[in-house]
């Protein structure tokens, strides 16, 4: 009998293993996404910087994940002081047995894996809010600090089974709307406090359209996200071998559960964008995002007709909010900071307003005023850190490109390279500078 458990023991963890196998592989359709969404959004000029951004954005955040992020979840559920001599925290140093190929362990690695790609997830975000102006150099450095540092130390608070923030606060967060999506937008928008806004995206008070050159690459890329998301949203799950499904809280789950109201919440998005933003497409086609993000946080709670309700709610909101940071001249193409920022706060916080008095494995129940305090640190940890480290990198003149090579365009500058050869080259009689009237620099400095 003994044997034959281990066997069904080791079974199952085979199964766990490629269950989040698959998981991370889905997960990399979410930056084929970015990248599709992100190209399409630019102009002809600077095509191939978006690509090549979204590309390096996996190049630095999984080595610096594997070096310091992974540790960093495991020692800092309590806070700012480290847990030096946990288990866990120990074994998830770069060095340990479980961080390399060890033959007896199934789980480390695929797990490790996805929360891997929740980091690149995450410094994604910021890579569409900041296209067109930003330094490559720079931008490496800010992806690097919120996908290996800022998220983690949020997930540790906010995600871990001992994190605080779920003892003190009975916080409930499941597929991350606040732990990923809260942070990255706010972190995006201190960011672009900082960075400013393209060159003719606002004269005299008005904001002037900067169209993107190819919006069927929008839409395909969204729909690549979305692919992506069942399984980041799978990853957000964990299975007890011999038991069952159980959430990152510990808390009981089903697969159902999550394809019940992740459903339900996307459609709901997209209404309440499409309404939102009158017809929009753009928008329309992201409130699928809005939805998503709606809904995570009590993605295992929520009864699949709620779930379309508070994913409509964040849809009507993303647009509006949009509007808004417009009029406050923050020039973000891709609504990085409504729909992941802003509508992350409403997922947060409608967990506290429909599922309150819900237990917790650990820590006080469910309550509306532990969601709201919980959504305000993760605004904070996402905005301060955001606007600390891009502020010195603007002091260090090292932020943005300067205008010579924003009109140019990053293509011919940065790589160099032209996404369409065969096409009209991206000259500066050829490039519009948003206002309708070519702009043609005296000198371009590299």
């Amino acid at each position: 009998m003994e044997e034959l458990q281990k066997s069904f023991d080791l079974h199952g963890l085979m199964n766990v293993e490629v269950f989040y196998w698959w998981c991370v592989a889905l997960m990399f359709a979410i930056h084929a996404g970015f990248l599709f969404y992100e190209m399409g959004i630019s102009r002809v000029k600077n095509v191939m910087a978006s690509a090549m951004k979204n590309l390096l954005t996996l190049a630095v955040v999984i080595p610096s994940f594997f070096f310091v992020g992974w540790w960093i979840y495991n020692a800092f559920p309590d806070g700012f002081i480290p847990r030096l001599n946990d288990g866990f925290a120990l074994g998830a140093l770069p060095w340990s047995a479980n961080m390399g190929p060890n033959l007896a362990d199934h789980a480390s690695g695929v797990f490790w894996a996805a929360f891997a790609l929740f980091a690149a997830t995450t410094a994604s975000i910021l890579s569409g809010a900041v296209i067109e102006r930003i330094r490559m150099s720079a931008f490496l450095i800010l992806a690097t600090v919120l996908g290996s540092f800022i998220w983690i130390l949020g997930a540790a608070w906010g995600w871990h089974g001992q994190g605080w923030m779920l003892t003190k606060l009975g916080y409930h967060d499941v597929a991350a709307s606040g732990v990923v999506h809260t942070i990255a937008g706010f972190f995006a928008l201190g960011v672009l406090i900082n960075l400013g806004p393209r060159i003719g995206k606002y004269v005299k008070q008005r904001s002037i359209t900067i169209a993107g050159h190819n919006l069927p690459n929008v839409f395909l890329g969204l729909m690549l996200i979305y692919i992506g998301f069942f399984g980041f949203l799978g990853g957000c799950l964990i299975f007890n071998v011999g038991s069952d499904w159980m959430t990152i809280y510990g808390t009981p789950a089903t697969l159902s559960a999550f394809a019940f109201n992740a459903l339900m919440g996307f459609a709901g998005g997209i209404i309440g964008c499409y309404l939102s933003s009158k017809s929009d497409p753009m928008w329309s086609m992201s409130g699928g995002l809005a939805g998503f993000i709606s809904v995570g946080a009590g993605l295992d709670l929520y009864h699949p007709g709620l779930a379309f309700l508070i994913g409509a709610i964040g849809g009507l909101l993303a647009p509006f909010i949009g509007k808004l940071l417009d009029r406050g001249k923050i020039d973000d193409p891709v609504g990085a900071i409504a729909l992941h920022g802003f509508v992350g706060v409403w997922g947060v916080i409608a967990v506290g307003l429909f599922a309150s008095g819900y237990p917790n494995v650990s820590g006080p129940e469910i309550s509306l005023l532990g969601q709201v305090v919980g959504a305000l640190v993760m605004v904070l940890l996402g905005i301060v850190p955001g606007y600390a480290v891009s502020w010195v990198l603007k002091k260090a003149n090292a932020l943005r490109i300067p205008p010579e090579v924003e009109v140019l365009g990053l293509d011919i500058v940065e790589m160099p390279a032209s996404p369409y050869p065969e096409g009209i080259p991206p000259t500066p009689e050829s490039i519009p500078s948003g206002l309708g009237q070519p702009l043609r620099p005296k000198s371009v400095k590299s």
